[in-house]
């Protein structure tokens, strides 16, 4: 089970299905969101900043890629940067896409930190899978 996971999407139907699904598992212990990837990158700066163990950094990040302000590849070119080399190697990223573009699954496996790229909405069987990879 993962202590916490960020799920970075801008549609709210979508946050509160990743929330509900999640809580129906022993995957996660706790769930937060974003609704763009600079939401995200800010809780990463926050934690930075603060230093102390009330906030604690998510293990895996759930990643839309189409998002304003600042989306999914935005995000990972941000986070791969020695900015965030606190968080890069240790976190997570499952990207959660609308669309299944080869070009995109490509693209995705030259960040590191990217285990999966998968299809929305998020199922249960999507957990047990990534429980099973190790998430």
């Amino acid at each position: 089970m993962l202590d916490l996971i960020l799920c970075v999407d801008d549609d709210p139907i979508t946050l509160m299905l990743c929330k509900k699904v999640i809580c129906k598992t022993t995957f996660s212990n706790e769930i937060i969101t974003a609704q763009n990837g600079e939401e995200a990158l800010k809780y990463f700066d926050s934690i930075k900043l603060n230093d102390t163990e009330s906030q604690k950094q998510p293990q895996l990040i759930f990643l839309d890629l189409n998002m304003p302000v600042m989306g999914g590849w935005e995000f990972l070119d941000s986070f791969c940067t020695s900015n965030y080399s606190d968080f890069n190697t240790t976190t997570k990223v499952v990207i959660l896409s609308s669309t299944i573009d080869p070009e995109d699954l490509e693209k995705a496996k030259k960040y590191p930190m990217v285990i999966d790229f998968l299809s929305k909405p998020i199922t249960l069987s999507m957990l047990d899978y990534l429980s099973n990879k190790k998430a």
